[in-house]
């Protein structure tokens, strides 16, 4: 009966348990919290339990989900050194799954003293509702079996994706930053709904839905993004003076700038 202890009940620690919560028949999730009545909130709200300590959860816990800021890992993983290094010396060492950014699995157990088991992700807000992209990397250290429990467990807050821990940081600035690009976009849009003479709850409604169904139509027809936005587009027509006005306006530079932003901060993060 494996135990899930969440260091941290912010939104993604939170998101992550709500969601992955799910899929466990026997439903040993644990929150702990510098906070204990957030702890405590965020227990409550999914059924769950809670940890008196950091070091409590890493005591009894089988996999400890570091879902702190990357500032605050450091003070994290001070405190709870001593008692991961014990389990680690007698064969029992639990498996830490860090959602920091810019922190490298090298980098944790170097923290860490010793070479314990690690899975490194990056998640995305998404998950609150079951539809986040989560990508997963693990230590040399860490079993498949850990690695695919852990890959079960998320696919209760979306889609998982096992990949190359290299990959980590340009994650972090695609998926883990894009959301909030992506509602800046849905703002936007919704913005020049009512600029065109829309109430703003029906141009919200249509801007919202206009992304998602896009979205899937990317996912689901198999099709370069540049193919489905010719679709749209007629000669001389309403889609390509708006794609027009995204152009002269370096829409798609400023988003890749965007990007790779949030992708050079996640790497600053880690030194």
């Amino acid at each position: 009966m494996k135990k899930i202890a969440c260091i941290g009940s912010g939104a993604m620690g939170f998101a992550l348990m709500k969601n992955a919560f799910s899929v466990l028949s026997d439903k040993n999730v644990y929150f702990t919290d510098i906070d204990s009545a957030k702890a405590r909130e965020a227990a409550d709200a999914i059924s769950a339990s809670v940890y008196n300590s950091n070091s409590e959860a890493v005591s009894n816990g089988d996999y400890i989900f570091l879902a702190v800021k990357p500032q605050v890992l450091p003070q994290v993983l001070a405190e709870i050194v001593p008692i991961a290094v014990q389990r680690f010396k007698n064969n029992s060492s639990p498996v830490l799954v860090s959602m920091a950014a810019g922190w490298s699995i090298a980098k944790i157990q170097e923290t860490i003293t010793e070479k314990l088991p690690v899975i490194r992700i990056m998640p995305n807000t998404p998950a609150l509702i079951g539809k986040g992209i989560i990508a997963l990397a693990s230590s040399q250290q860490t079993t498949a079996e850990d690695t695919a429990f852990i890959k079960n467990f998320l696919g209760g807050a979306g889609a998982v994706d096992i990949t190359d821990e290299r990959f980590l940081d340009a994650v972090t600035g695609l998926s883990g930053s894009g959301p909030a690009f992506v509602y800046l976009f849905i703002e936007a849009l919704a913005d020049g709904g009512v600029l065109a003479g829309l109430p703003r709850d029906k141009a919200l409604r249509y801007a919202a839905q206009t992304v998602l169904g896009s979205a899937a139509m990317v996912l689901e027809n198999n099709k370069h993004p540049g193919e489905l936005k010719d679709m749209v587009t007629s000669p001389g027509g309403t889609t390509i003076a708006g794609i027009a006005a995204l152009e002269a306006g370096s829409f798609r530079g400023t988003v890749i700038k965007a990007v790779e932003a949030a992708w050079k901060r996640a790497r600053e993060l880690g030194k």
